[in-house]
């Protein structure tokens, strides 16, 4: 059950094609809509393929971490009670959110991140561009086994929410009903987070709720055309440069900066930050 994400591919790679169809036969809405790039979406694929590879040793680590933590911890929440699997949907969802909201805001972690946006296009294969460096997302689900939430359960969450969040990759979907866009991340919603546009930067990082930007003051409704992609594209399709260029970058600027105080904040501040004075960084940032 923990690697049910796995069982749902087939799913993708066929709700993929049907996008794809739609815009062969029904067009782009007069030149409204991005659509797909051969190029692009072969990109896309390989590093869904790398992140789930990867992701077969990785997630040894992972449970063996949540388990160490599990065993620790008087608490035990059991999943025989209806009100614990309520828990755990908005306890995970709230850990997404940090996370989602740290992957943009600190460099280190940006670093990872920026895979998921270096797509130009946005479309349903943009869902499959995940990092080849998951580790990252690692320390934030680590309270939800100190609350006694059992290995299998915290993974269980973390693969119903990385579905859910599959169909909100598409240009397709419009808008929802008024009622639905004030609760959950939406095709709408999550377009704006792609977004390169100055008022989009840095916005809507919910995962399956938008309730938590909206508590947090990080939400943003779409209004303007959304420009997909980074404020400094990195122009390339390879996918070992897709990876890896933002440590590449980040190793570039610490390696050349002054001082073991500014080193640690180019790894942890915000990819725009630069020392005061010094040269600019070379980071493919969108804020």
């Amino acid at each position: 059950m923990a690697e049910v994400l796995y069982y749902a591919i087939p799913f993708f790679v066929l709700l993929l094609f049907v996008e794809w169809l739609s815009f062969r036969e029904l067009g782009d809405e007069g030149g409204e809509l991005i659509g797909y790039d051969l190029v692009d979406t072969r990109t896309s694929l390989t590093m869904g393929l790398g992140n789930v590879a990867i992701n077969v040793v990785w997630k040894f680590v992972v449970v063996l971490a949540y388990t160490a933590l599990y065993e620790l911890t008087p608490l035990r929440l059991s999943p025989s009670d209806w009100w614990v699997w309520v828990l755990l949907f908005f306890a995970d969802d709230f850990a997404y959110y940090w996370f989602h909201r740290v992957s943009h805001e600190s460099r280190v972690f940006w670093a990872s991140h920026v895979v998921h946006h270096s797509s130009e296009h946005y479309n349903l294969s943009t869902a499959l561009r995940q990092t080849w460096v998951p580790m990252t997302y690692f320390p934030f689900w680590l309270p939800l086994a100190l609350m006694g939430f059992s290995p299998w359960m915290i993974l269980l969450a973390q693969s119903w929410s990385l579905i859910y969040q599959f169909w909100i990759h598409t240009e397709r979907v419009r808008r929802l009903p008024r009622f639905l866009e004030a609760v959950l991340n939406t095709p709408s919603h999550h377009r704006v987070h792609h977004g390169s546009n100055q008022q989009y930067l840095d916005k809507n990082y919910g995962g399956i709720l938008i309730i938590w930007d909206r508590m947090f003051g990080t939400y943003e409704p779409e209004g303007e055309r959304v420009k997909y992609g980074l404020t400094k594209n990195i122009e390339t399709h390879n996918p070992v440069r897709v990876a890896f260029h933002e440590y590449v970058a980040l190793w570039h600027d610490i390696r050349h900066a002054r001082g073991v105080r500014t080193k640690v904040a180019l790894a942890f501040r915000g990819p725009g930050w630069q020392p005061e004075g010094g040269p600019p960084v070379e980071s493919t940032t969108q804020g």
